[in-house]
C-alpha cells in the first residue's frame, strides 16, 4: 500500500463531509472515585469513601462520539428507558452536541448503566443495571419509523449497527436497517456479538474480534496463522454473504479480508508496540474510522491500517475516550505515508 501525507490529509479531511448513522445499545458508563483507607465492620470488604461522580457516554454513544471526533455528522439511534438514567443519557448528548432525534424511549425499559467504583486508580468492582431482553414489537415500530424517516432526512453516506447484545438490535431490527440501507445505496458496517452473529448477511463490513468471531463460528483460530484467519474469513463471505471482513486481534493487530467476484483477498497487519492504559472502548474506535473510510471508498488495506492505529491509540489512555483526531492523523503520516 503506497499513500502521500498529501493524500492522508485529502481523506481526514473528506472525514468533514460524512454523515454516519450509528444503530445500537446505548448506556452510561458511570464512574464511583473515592479513597479507601478501612475495611468494613460488616463484612471483608473494603469501604470507599466517595469523592467524585463522572458518568461518560458509553456503548453505541461512545461510537457517536468517535465519528463526531473524527469530524463526521453522527446520528445516534437507540432505545432507552423511560427513566432518571436515561434523562441522563440525554443530557449527556446534549453536552456533547449529539442530536437526541434518534433515541426512543421503549415501554418498561431501563437505560443501561455501568457503575465502576475506582479507588487508587484501581478499579474495585463493577455494577450493571440493564435490560438485555429483545425490545417489545411497540417500540421497534416506533423505533424503526424513526430510523427510516431519519435515513429519508439525513442521507447518510454509512450505516454502523453497534451490537452490545443489550435488546435493540433484534433479528427483526437488523434485517429492517439492512433492507433499507440496500434500498438507499449506502454501505453497513457491523460490529457484532454472539447472539445475532449469524442474522448479519448481506453487509459491507463485518468487524468481529478473535473472540467474537470464534464463539460465531464455533471454531478455533490461531491469531498468528494467516491461513487459519483466511479460512473463517471465508466462512463469513460465503455463509453471510458478506463483502469484507475485518478481525481485531489485540497484540497480533488486525486481519482483513474482501470478496470479489468469488476470489478473495487478504492482508494481516501488525500492531504498533504501545504502552497500553485501558483497552476499554478500542473496538468503538476501530469500526468508527473504518465506516468513514467504508463511505469515502477507502482501499480496504489502508482502511484496515488506520483503524489499527487508531485502537491502539486509545488504548493508551486510561478510561474510553473517543479517537483524537490529529494525533491519528500524524502518526497516519509518520508510519503509512
Amino acid at each position: 500500500m503506497i499513500i502521500s501525507q498529501q493524500e492522508l490529509r485529502q481523506l481526514f479531511g473528506k472525514f468533514d463531509t460524512c454523515r454516519v448513522m450509528i444503530v445500537g445499545d446505548v448506556m452510561i458508563d458511570s464512574y464511583l472515585i473515592g479513597k479507601v483507607d478501612r475495611i468494613s465492620p460488616e463484612a471483608p470488604v473494603p469501604v470507599v469513601a466517595l469523592k467524585e461522580r463522572n458518568n461518560m457516554l458509553g456503548g453505541a454513544a461512545n461510537v457517536a462520539l468517535n465519528v463526531k471526533a473524527l469530524g463526521a455528522e453522527a446520528i445516534l439511534c437507540s432505545v432507552i428507558g423511560n427513566d432518571k438514567q436515561g434523562d441522563v443519557l440525554l443530557d449527556l448528548m446534549n453536552d456533547q452536541g449529539l442530536s437526541t432525534d434518534g433515541i426512543t424511549k421503549g415501554i418498561d425499559r431501563i437505560t443501561t448503566t455501568k457503575f465502576r467504583i475506582i479507588s487508587n486508580h484501581m478499579q474495585m468492582l463493577r455494577v450493571d443495571e440493564e435490560m438485555d431482553t429483545d425490545i417489545p414489537e411497540v417500540d421497534t415500530v416506533v423505533f424503526l419509523e424513526k430510523i427510516s424517516r431519519l435515513v429519508s432526512f439525513h442521507k447518510p453516506d454509512v450505516i454502523i449497527l453497534q451490537d452490545y447484545n443489550k435488546g435493540v438490535l433484534t433479528p427483526e431490527v437488523i434485517q429492517t436497517v439492512i433492507g433499507l440501507a440496500r434500498a438507499n445505496h449506502i454501505p453497513v458496517a457491523v460490529d457484532p456479538k454472539k447472539r445475532n452473529f449469524a442474522a448479519y448477511k448481506g453487509i459491507t463490513l463485518f468487524k468481529p474480534n478473535l473472540k467474537e468471531i470464534c464463539e460465531g463460528l464455533k471454531i478455533e483460530i490461531d491469531p498468528k496463522s494467516a491461513a487459519s484467519l483466511q479460512k473463517a474469513a471465508k466462512i463469513l463471505h460465503t455463509g453471510q454473504d458478506l463483502k469484507q471482513v475485518l478481525i481485531t486481534l489485540s497484540e497480533n493487530g488486525v486481519f482483513i479480508s474482501s470478496a470479489s467476484g468469488g476470489s478473495y483477498t487478504s492482508n494481516c497487519i501488525p500492531a504498533e508496540m504501545r504502552s497500553i492504559a485501558d483497552v476499554s472502548g478500542a473496538g468503538d474506535t476501530v469500526i468508527s474510522v473504518a465506516a468513514l473510510c467504508l463511505a469515502l471508498g477507502t482501499d480496504p488495506v489502508l482502511m484496515a491500517s488506520l483503524s489499527n492505529l487508531a485502537g491502539g491509540l486509545v488504548c493508551e489512555q486510561a478510561g474510553v475516550v473517543p479517537v483524537d483526531k490529529q494525533k491519528l492523523l500524524a502518526e497516519a503520516m509518520a508510519l503509512l505515508a
